[in-house]
């Protein structure tokens, strides 16, 4: 379920980047969805082997070089998906750019987050400590 409505964030994402860069466009919302999933599909696949191969350009970046890598595959997304259109390569930098952070913010407005483990208990299921308990591996006064 959770996959899911990733998938219909991230189309809905990228129905909303036209809006901001007009040189990228997407025609219907099931061109949408294919390209989400399409670019879901590369960047699970194809992204990490790239930056295993661009590594020392992108260590002499400081990381910069991965937003390069994020626009070819926009871009390349973007040559083969009938009714997704990106004007050139500028466009689709900044166009995965915008699609990234429109996504990111309403995956972390519109997912539930999972509340975090509780603390663990001191030895586990144990009683505390007595309070004339000395614990001689503490580094505090």
């Amino acid at each position: 379920m959770r996959t899911l409505l990733l998938w219909l964030i991230n189309a809905l994402s990228l129905l909303a980047v036209p809006y901001v860069l007009p040189l990228v466009s997407v025609d219907t919302f099931y061109a949408a969805l294919v390209t989400a999933l399409l670019l879901g599909l590369i960047n699970t696949l194809i992204r990490p082997l790239l930056v295993l191969v661009t590594l020392p350009i992108t260590i002499l970046t400081l990381g910069l070089f991965t937003l390069v890598i994020n626009g070819f595959l926009f871009w390349f997304v973007a040559s083969f998906v009938e009714g997704f259109r990106v004007g050139g390569f500028w466009s689709a930098f900044w166009g995965a750019l915008v699609y990234s952070l429109i996504s990111w913010l309403a995956s972390w407005l519109l997912i539930p987050r999972r509340p975090p483990p509780p603390p663990p208990q001191w030895p586990p299921h144990s009683e505390p400590p007595p309070e004339d308990y000395i614990d001689s591996t503490a580094r505090r006064l």
